[in-house]
């Protein structure tokens, strides 16, 4: 598929305004507003609790909000279908007897050719001989890839993660950003993930919205992650040290 071909019009992939969401009195985000355009890849950084998780729940319409959420240019519950999502936590019983293409399968609806499912893997850098593996034999980042792949099943337009690369090493890591960075350049998909890792992310991403409660800052990371912002995101006592890839 060629990137252009999601794009079809100049609708932003997501547009919030003025979002916010309560538990009780207590405001876990609070008046949130961004927009993110298609094609581009963003991430919503910000400390422990800051209520990046809940944000991205919102977005897929997963907790109760306020404010308005048009995804695709519309309401989120007419384009599901062309959305993906990775949540933050998978756990299942790994001594299940499910393979890795059972696994894919069960997520497969009656339009997509099984064929797909060997496609999926090649793009998430895996080879088809993992299909034949038992789910909870697979390494966390392994697992990790497998969970994207079932998200990018039906091509969606816009992929959500959430932390992708939590309990993964730094090699992982890596192969989870190459991963995102082939299904944004080769496919012309959206992406919007959470990450704790400004490092990481900051040369990846095309916009990063600084998070605690409220939006603190948004736009490209060399613009927007300044010190200031980093210090009032995550407070003057943390330091920020760039990470340059080879």
């Amino acid at each position: 598929m060629s990137p252009l071909s999601k794009t079809t019009n100049n609708e932003p992939a997501i547009f919030v305004e003025n979002l916010s969401v309560k538990y009780g009195e207590h405001a876990v985000v609070d008046n949130v507003s961004f927009s993110i355009e298609q094609g581009k890849i963003a991430a919503i950084v910000g400390p422990n609790g800051s209520g990046k998780t809940t944000l991205m729940k919102a977005i897929l319409g997963l907790v109760p909000s306020r404010g308005e959420i048009i995804v695709l240019g519309q309401h989120l519950h007419d384009v599901r279908s062309r959305v993906g999502y990775v949540p933050q936590r998978f756990t299942f019983d790994r001594d299940f007897p499910i393979t890795v293409e059972e696994f894919l399968n069960l997520a497969r609806s009656s339009k997509c050719a099984s064929s797909r499912i060997t496609t999926v893997v090649k793009e998430v850098g895996l080879t088809p001989l993992i299909l034949h593996k038992h789910l909870g034999n697979l390494s966390g980042g392994q697992l990790q890839r497998i969970l994207i792949a079932q998200a990018i099943l039906h091509d969606p337009a816009i992929l959500f993660l959430d932390e992708p690369a939590t309990g993964i090493d730094v090699v992982g890591e890596t192969a989870i950003h190459d991963v995102i960075e082939h299904l944004n350049k080769e496919h012309g998909t959206t992406v919007l993930m959470v990450s704790h890792d400004i490092a990481m992310i900051s040369s990846l991403v095309d916009q990063v919205l600084c998070l605690n409660k409220k939006l603190l800052c948004s736009g490209p990371p060399k613009k927007a992650l300044t010190q200031k912002s980093l210090g009032d995101l995550f407070g003057s006592h943390h330091s920020f040290y760039e990470h340059h890839q080879h």
